[in-house]
């Protein structure tokens, strides 16, 4: 299977897991304009300030993290060349803001700050994430509502209504092409999760031990 095919399989199945606009790329089989194919969308500091990003979301445990796995240049590949303009603009600029708020409270370059430090800032930004999207996805249900469908859409249902050009969140960006791209990667299928080269018949309900991991093939 290409790799293409199985993040986007990954993709569907953590549908739930994801933000409309990750779920909508791949509905749109990564087929969205991009403004700023090729070299020229990110800084050299900025491809840099990603691969620590990854890897301060998927750090190394016991199991090798984002940076060992090259998930870093992976997003920055994906986001210049699958996500439409309105979502580049968003990445950059969260880019941009992230570094400008790691000089104001710590005085230094995100680069230069500690793992600590960088845990702080980027939770502040998750959870500053996760309040904007309850925030847009509550006026999505009024909307709904005064439309008459009383219906609260989930966000795979939201990406193949309105494709990937729906509200779009530095953060949720970064996470979810994190988790794709870790998981995804060689690293990440056959060290954080059991790899099994010749899985066998399908079973579609197994129980799994305590601290067994998920399998993958």
């Amino acid at each position: 299977m290409e790799r293409r095919d199985a993040v986007r399989n990954i993709a569907f199945l953590m549908g739930g897991a994801l933000s409309a606009t990750t779920i909508g790329v791949f509905l749109d089989s990564c087929n969205t304009p991009s403004t700023k194919k090729g070299s020229g969308l990110f800084s050299a500091d900025q491809d840099q300030l990603i691969t620590e990003v990854a890897d301060i979301i998927i750090p190394s445990t016991k199991t090798p993290g984002a940076k060992a796995a090259g998930v870093g240049p992976w997003i920055s590949m994906m986001v210049r060349d699958c996500y439409p303009k309105e979502a580049q603009d968003v990445f950059v600029k969260g880019l941009e803001d992230l570094e400008a708020r790691s000089k104001k409270e710590y005085n230094n370059s995100f680069l230069k700050i500690s793992v600590k430090e960088r845990g702080e800032l980027l939770g502040k930004v998750r959870d500053e994430t996760v309040a904007a999207q309850k925030a847009d996805g509550e006026k999505a249900a009024a909307a709904e509502k005064a439309k008459g469908t009383g219906k609260t859409l989930t966000n795979t249902v939201k990406a193949a209504k309105y494709g990937p050009q729906g509200p779009s969140y530095f953060f949720a960006i970064a996470r979810d092409l994190t988790m794709l791209g870790y998981f995804t990667s060689e690293i990440g299928a056959t060290q954080a999760l059991e790899y099994i080269d010749v899985p066998g018949r399908y079973n579609g309900c197994v129980d799994l031990k305590p601290g067994q991991k998920v399998y993958s093939s």
